[in-house]
């Protein structure tokens, strides 16, 4: 059986209402529509969305039939016994060319209870931002779930939810049940569990083109809110010139992010775990096995399976990776 490598996956479009052109203008890719682009699921297991390799003797397999035939060389022991064939996180990008609807995840138990899924905790990496772009984090005082429900009812939403300014760089973590929405003008990687359930709270009176609103979920979403999240999701971190810089160790994953201004030899044998690298900005060679290569530069995504855990980042001239492990 031939060595397995680091593997690209060709991006699968979503079209969104609030979507943009970012990925095409941006990303600089060619086959991204060119309109209400709203998301590019790079990374995927989840059912009729199982992401197909792009690269090297793997090219046209899915990351299901992966996972079937190398199992924890591709994912990692510990990781291939909790979960199996299911790959476990769902890698993207946002381009919210709109603001998205006030929205909220629910967490492992009432996902597996109401959907036999998983929860959905996220983070968010913002790559651009245009001036004053926003996000909606939470509430902007304590409130109750009648109180919500009433805000919601009487269209004062909006008026109960904590609004913050962002710039690029900045990093939020977004834990099930925490209301959230992602503001205009807001280009952004998002990295979380591999989930799709969302409930929509709020979607600011919007219709599509046959005057039809988007179904709201308000019941649902009102059970999987925990009303006790502040608004400080926000990660405070020191971007390094050269080296690796932790940003969170959560219980769904580790996600730390990587300068590199010359080459940085990077060894994943202890950890037991896939490796996924967001190019967020720059360019860079990946060297594995005896000095074979593959590159990567800003807008995408790569997988480095379990076994291929000697690595090393050449910088062409400079690359900002985020670095994602279980």
């Amino acid at each position: 059986m031939e060595s397995l490598y680091p593997l690209t996956f060709f991006p699968q479009y979503k079209t969104r209402v609030w979507g943009g052109s970012k990925f095409s203008q941006v990303f600089l890719r060619t086959n991204a529509p060119q309109q209400k682009c709203g998301e590019s699921w790079e990374i995927s297991a989840l059912p009729e969305h199982v992401s197909l390799v792009q690269n090297g003797f793997l090219a046209q397999n899915s990351l299901e039939e992966l996972i079937e035939v190398y199992m924890d060389e591709i994912v990692g022991a510990k990781i291939y016994e909790k979960f199996g064939l299911d790959f476990p996180l769902l890698i993207k990008y946002i381009d919210a060319n709109d603001v998205l609807s006030v929205q909220v995840h629910p967490n492992d138990e009432l996902a597996k209870t109401k959907h036999n899924s998983y929860g959905k905790t996220e983070l968010w990496y913002v790559i651009q931002a245009d001036p004053d772009a926003e996000l909606i984090m939470g509430f902007n005082k304590e409130i109750t779930a009648e109180e919500f429900k009433k805000a919601i009812n009487s269209r004062t939403i909006t008026n109960k939810l904590a609004v913050q300014k962002v710039s690029a760089g900045d990093i939020f973590y977004i834990p099930a049940g925490l209301v959230h929405a992602i503001g205009k003008g807001i280009l952004l990687a998002e990295i979380q569990q591999s989930s799709d359930i969302t409930y929509r709270l709020y979607d600011w009176d919007r219709v599509d083109e046959h005057g039809q609103a988007r179904e709201l979920h308000i019941d649902d979403g009102i059970q999987a809110i925990d009303f006790s999240l502040t608004n400080t999701q926000k990660i405070s971190y020191t971007q390094p010139k050269h080296g690796t810089e932790k940003i969170i160790n959560s219980p769904f994953f580790t996600i730390n992010i990587i300068s590199a201004q010359q080459p940085m030899l990077k060894d994943y044998y202890i950890i037991d775990s896939f490796v996924i690298y967001m190019c967020v900005e720059g360019s860079a060679n990946i060297t594995y096995h005896n000095q074979q290569t593959v590159s990567i530069s800003k807008g995408q995504t790569m997988l480095i399976p379990c076994n291929v855990y000697e690595i090393t980042i050449t910088p062409l001239p400079s690359v900002t990776l985020l670095e994602v492990y279980m």
